[in-house]
């Protein structure tokens, strides 16, 4: 390959006298003047002891620069931070989840621009890495590839194969007496057998689907298990493949387009994959200067078959799906029923449809379905608005067998006290538990409630209790569980001026999330309403609340490509 070094940003601290300075640094970490006249590639990853999700990418990192240097360029790696949802969820630490999805995009923005780094690697985990380093690629727009670390191995328990999920619906069932304190530390120490993303079709998979279908992946590349060396290879052609995007120019903002954006909001739909893909799309989308919003991510799951028998939803865990061919045979079988837009570029070079065109659909297995015989016509969330969501909320469906439910409101402004309220069995058959000032904004942080629909499940009201909240919910997490309720409580929305005992109507055929209250009524409770004061008043939870958007729309914290006057790749 051959590259002109006087067009790309590395030019700044490698070409000429003025770059002396430069170049004395790079002598001093043993390169030699060779490597400094090839394209610097930034590979970043998120390896940290956090997490199992993190803790091979260190591995494969190294597999990624050998790529890279195969091909002609000169790697350098660094990494960046993430919280893990696993450990940070139930107390105050959720707050970070989110949050970090910027962090992680910021600090690799600054990294390569500080360093006028060529091209960009990308290796994720946890579920906020994976849409924090795709957003900052777009951001940047020089040449990237994306790598998924791959999911965790399934644990067995009883027979069964478990996740981290059963884990916290154990909480549940053990407050009910339907498990035994020995049984739950039994299962907990059998959940989570290895390294690896959690094992279901939660966030991380589900974001990891997105990276294939979107284009910054290589087809086949998420699906291997974080512990088989064989996803090494897959590192290993991710460096040759960003070094043939950089000769030949293609960056990520020609391959994730509108129609890009639409085809793995598809393969989230058919896939039943987690609700907090409608946040994340949006947001990669703002970075590439594209309006898609949560309503464009719940018109196309309306429309789109529900085809994967994958956890929480389903049966199945992400080592099946790897079984029979990973993402590519998903892919393949929307492709085949018409639901693609085949003539997407992705960073193999080629179209989504020309890298698929020879995959053959396994007919011998029960974890993808043919979109002629899918499990259910329609995807796996549904967009709800009303009076109570003017701005919109979504709720999973994979799975769920009630479509309608009417309750009476029971409102808790937090979600410890809605947790506590749980385990003390304080919540019965017909209510709807309302968790406000959970927002982007007003927790600050938008954080998950998966402790508390997960003991909910676990106590067998998964279908029997609603759960209505302005924060997120889990990948992981099944039941009538309606999240992202906009406009949340912390700017004056409506589920804030909810009291206890109102009446509260979901029905997820007709898209309708309504209190049964006039609108004359909600006008005088809003004359009432006073913001609550945010907690937090200095760091990075104040700095984030000062910024952040609405969720229908991202959650973002910054304009994006729309207001974008210089691109960084073309510095």
């Amino acid at each position: 390959m051959k590259f002109n070094k006087s067009k790309l940003p590395s030019r700044h601290v490698s070409i000429g006298v003025k770059s002396a300075p430069h170049r004395s640094m790079y002598y001093a970490m043993g390169l030699k003047s060779a490597d400094i006249e090839k394209p610097f590639v930034g590979v970043a990853t998120t390896w940290n002891e956090a997490a199992p999700c993190n803790i091979t990418l260190s591995r494969q990192a190294q597999s990624a620069k050998k790529g890279v240097k195969l091909a002609g360029g000169t790697p350098r790696e660094f990494t960046t931070i993430t919280v893990t949802d696993g450990i940070a969820m139930g107390h105050a630490g959720m707050k970070s989840s989110l949050i970090s999805r910027e962090v992680i995009a910021d600090s690799v923005e600054l990294t390569m621009r500080g360093h006028c780094y060529d091209a960009l690697i990308g290796l994720a985990g946890c579920d906020k890495s994976l849409p924090g380093l795709m957003m900052v690629m777009l951001r940047l727009n020089v040449p990237s590839v994306f790598i998924y670390g791959g999911s965790i191995l399934p644990g067995n328990y009883k027979g069964k194969d478990v996740t981290i999920v059963d884990v916290f619906e154990g909480v549940g069932k053990h407050s009910t007496g339907k498990m035994s304190k020995e049984d739950l530390f039994e299962l907990e120490t059998l959940a989570c057998p290895s390294g690896g993303s959690c094992g279901g079709q939660f966030t991380a998979n589900t974001m990891a689907c997105v990276s294939e279908a979107i284009g910054l992946a290589l087809p086949g590349s998420a699906g291997t298990p974080a512990v088989y060396e064989t996803r090494d290879k897959f590192a290993v052609s991710s460096g040759e493949a960003v070094m043939n995007l950089l000769e030949k120019n293609i960056r990520p903002r020609d391959i994730v387009t509108k129609k890009s954006l639409e085809n793995a909001a598809v393969v989230v739909a058919a896939s039943g994959g987690s609700t907090n893909a409608a946040l994340h799309l949006p947001a990669m989308a703002n970075e590439a200067g594209i309006n898609f919003s949560l309503e464009d991510v719940t018109k196309i799951s309306k429309k789109t078959p529900y085809i994967a028998d994958l956890k929480p939803g389903g049966k199945y865990v992400a080592k099946d799906l790897y079984e029979i061919g990973g993402v590519p045979i998903l892919i393949k079988a929307l492709l085949d029923g018409g639901f693609l837009h085949e003539d997407c570029m992705t960073v193999s070079g080629k179209t989504i449809g020309e890298n698929h065109k020879d995959i053959v659909f396994p007919t011998d297995q029960k974890v993808i379905y043919k979109t002629s015989k899918p499990i259910s016509s329609s995807g796996g969330f549904v967009g709800l608005k009303g009076n109570l969501a003017p701005d919109g909320a979504i709720i999973k469906v994979a799975g769920l067998k009630k479509k309608k439910f009417i309750g009476k409101a029971k409102c808790f402004d937090g979600e410890q006290s809605a947790l506590n309220a749980v385990l003390e069995k304080k919540i019965k058959q017909g209510d709807v538990i309302i968790i406000r000032y959970e927002g982007p904004k007003g927790s600050p942080g938008m954080p998950e409630m998966l402790s508390t629909s997960g003991a909910i499940y676990g106590q067998g009201l998964g279908e029997e209790v609603a759960l209505i909240t302005d924060g997120r919910f889990s990948g992981g997490t099944h039941g009538i569980s309606i999240g992202h309720v906009g406009p949340e409580a912390a700017v004056g929305g409506p589920i804030g001026l909810i009291k206890d005992g109102d009446v509260v109507e979901i029905n997820t055929d007709r898209g309708l999330l309504k209190a049964h209250l006039s609108n004359k009524e909600l006008l005088k409770r809003k004359r009432k309403w006073k913001a609550k004061k945010i907690e937090y008043t200095s760091g990075t939870l104040w700095k984030y609340s000062q910024s952040v958007g609405p969720a229908n729309k991202g959650a973002v914290t910054h304009p994006g490509a729309f207001k974008e006057k210089e691109c960084y790749a073309d510095i």
